[in-house]
């Protein structure tokens, strides 16, 4: 099984790709939340 790099605390994308970091896109996830009509709050510990 092939280790793979986590990109914590890494937000220039182009690093990401370059460096081979994994990439999830949750553009959709985001999408449905913002438009599920539901009281929603985010917090960061």
């Amino acid at each position: 099984m092939e280790n793979r790099k986590l990109p914590i605390g890494i937000q220039n994308y182009q690093k990401l790709r370059e460096e081979g970091f994994v990439y999830v896109d949750k553009t959709a996830y985001i999408y449905e939340l913002v438009h599920a009509g539901i009281p929603l709050f985010l917090w960061q510990d």
